[in-house]
C-alpha cells in the first residue's frame, strides 16, 4: 500500500489537502451539562406525551432551540470545519421508541409486522422529518454566519446514526432466523431522513457510529437513491462513513474486521471513512491505523473521551489536553484527515484538539479525476 489516497472533487477538499479537518464533539454530552430536565425537553408541545423524552436528544432541536443553537455556536467558535446536525436518532423508527407502546409490554414482540406500523407513520415521519430539516437549518445558519464573519468556510453534516434495531442479528437466541425488521423498512426510514436533511441544506452526509454494517448498508442504498433523484445540474452531496469497533476492532454486531468494513464500503467512494465512539483514543490507535493503511479516501476519527465515567462532569474520564495529546498522536502517525470527539467531548475538547492539530501535516491524499 503507498499510504495515499483519493477524494471526490469538493469544497472541503481543498481544506483536507492543507491541514487536518475539525469535527465537532458530543452533542449529548455536551447537553447534560446545561441540567435540562424532563420539563425542558416536553416544553408545551410534548407535555403531554405519554412516555419520558429527556433522553430524545434530537427533540431538543425542536422544543430548546436556543440551546441547541449555543452548543452548535460554541463548537463552530472551538473551531469546528464540519458541524453536524442534531439528527442522530431522527428517523420514524428511533422516534417510535418514544411515541409508540411497544409490544413487549403486552406480551408480543417487535416484529416486521410492528415496524410496518412505524414506517410510513404520517405523525411518526412529520415528526421526523421536522427534526432533520430543522437542525440542518439551525446548522446552516450558524455554519453560514460564523463562516462570514470569520472567511473561514464551515460545513455541515448531515448526522445519520445507526437505529436501535439490527438487520443483521436476531434478538431471539432460540430463533436465529428471525429479524425484528427488513431491510427494505430501514431503507425507506432513511430515505426519509436523507430527503429532509437536504431539503434543510446540509452539505455532507455522514453515516456514523456503524456497529451494524447492514444498517449502514440500507442508509448507504438510500442516499444513493435519493441523490439519483435529484436534478442533474446539482452539486454531488459527499458522503462520510464512521464505523464503531470493540476492543478486537470488529464493528459491534456484524463483527467485520477493519479490513471487511472498508471492503464493504469502499464501492461507495465516499468523501471519508473512519471510526468514532466505542473506544477511547488509546485503544482505538492501533485499529485506525490499519484502516489508514487501506483506505483509498479521507480518513476520520472522533473517539470517544476515554472510558465512560459517571463521576466526572462530562461522564468520561480524558480532559480536553488528554483528547489533544492522543489526537497529535494520531496525526503524528499520519492517520488522519478529519478529527474530532464523540461522548465526552465538550466544545473544550473540541478547541484542544483544534489547537493542537493547527499546524500538524494532514494525511496525504492524491488528486481524484472526477467526482464521485
Amino acid at each position: 500500500m503507498s499510504g495515499r489516497a483519493s477524494i471526490p472533487s469538493h469544497p472541503l477538499r481543498d481544506v483536507l489537502r492543507q491541514r487536518i479537518a475539525i469535527l465537532d464533539g458530543a452533542m449529548g454530552t455536551t447537553i447534560r451539562t446545561y441540567g435540562m430536565t424532563e420539563a425542558d425537553m416536553r416544553g408545551e408541545r410534548f407535555r403531554n406525551a405519554p412516555k419520558d423524552l429527556l433522553n430524545n436528544g434530537d427533540l431538543f432541536s425542536l422544543t430548546q432551540p436556543a440551546m441547541i443553537l449555543d452548543i452548535h455556536r460554541r463548537f463552530l467558535e472551538a473551531g469546528a470545519d464540519i458541524l453536524e446536525t442534531n439528527t442522530f436518532g431522527a428517523t420514524s423508527i428511533a422516534q417510535s421508541e418514544f411515541f409508540r407502546d411497544d409490544p413487549r409490554e403486552h406480551g408480543g414482540r417487535k416484529d416486521p409486522e410492528f415496524y410496518s406500523s412505524i414506517v410510513g407513520d404520517p405523525e411518526l415521519e412529520a415528526l421526523a422529518w421536522e427534526i432533520n430539516q430543522t437542525s440542518a437549518q439551525q446548522c446552516r445558519t450558524l455554519a453560514d454566519q460564523v463562516g462570514s464573519d470569520t472567511g473561514r468556510q464551515r460545513f455541515v453534516a448531515g448526522a445519520i446514526g445507526p437505529l436501535t434495531v439490527s438487520l443483521s442479528n436476531s434478538p431471539d437466541p432460540d430463533d436465529p432466523g428471525f429479524r425484528v425488521i427488513t431491510f427494505d423498512q430501514v431503507k425507506a426510514a432513511y430515505v426519509q431522513q436523507v430527503r429532509a436533511l437536504l431539503a434543510g441544506g446540509v452539505d455532507l452526509l455522514l453515516v456514523e457510529t456503524i456497529f451494524d454494517s447492514l444498517n449502514a448498508k440500507a442508509a448507504l442504498v438510500a442516499i444513493r437513491e435519493v441523490l439519483d433523484e435529484r436534478a442533474p445540474n446539482l452539486p454531488e452531496v459527499p458522503v462520510m462513513i464512521s464505523a464503531a469497533v470493540g476492543r478486537g476492532g470488529e464493528t459491534m454486531i456484524s463483527a467485520q474486521t477493519v479490513e471487511a468494513f472498508w471492503t464493504a464500503v469502499e464501492h461507495v467512494r465516499p468523501l471519508s471513512v473512519g471510526l468514532n465512539c466505542s473506544l477511547g483514543p488509546d485503544l482505538m490507535y492501533p485499529f485506525l491505523a490499519d484502516l489508514a493503511s487501506r483506505a483509498t479516501v479521507a480518513v476520520s476519527a472522533y473517539p470517544n473521551a476515554g472510558l465512560p465515567n459517571p463521576l466526572s462532569p462530562t461522564g468520561f474520564d480524558l480532559e480536553p489536553e488528554d483528547m489533544a495529546r492522543y489526537l497529535g498522536e494520531f496525526a503524528q502517525g499520519s492517520l488522519l484527515n478529519i478529527a474530532g470527539g464523540c461522548c465526552g467531548n465538550t466544545p473544550e475538547h473540541i478547541s484542544a484538539i483544534a489547537k493542537r492539530l493547527e499546524h500538524a501535516e494532514p494525511r496525504a491524499l492524491e488528486a481524484e479525476t472526477a467526482a464521485a
